[in-house]
């Protein structure tokens, strides 16, 4: 298993940052949570992806495990398919 800049694996940063998002929220509930995660992670997501794969579409959405038509609809809804 890899390592992550946060010095565990990424379920372990997940972790982290969903306990600091907690903390911080305080005593106000959250709401839409499940959707404002998918958000928060799949942006970064694709940018680094689409960085590895050096902008080409097909091997990126190989590595993702999508089809490259659900990658293009993904980038547009991010404004990554520039």
């Amino acid at each position: 298993m890899s390592e992550h800049i946060c010095g565990s694996p990424l379920n372990g940063c997940v972790r982290k940052a969903l306990d600091k998002y907690f903390n911080d929220l305080g005593d106000h509930p959250p709401g839409e949570l499940y959707q404002l995660f998918l958000a928060e992670m799949e942006k970064p997501l694709l940018e680094k992806v689409m960085q590895v794969a050096r902008g080409n579409q097909t091997r990126a959405s190989e590595m993702l495990g999508i089809n490259r038509g659900t990658l293009r609809k993904k980038l547009a809804q991010h404004g990554l398919d520039k």
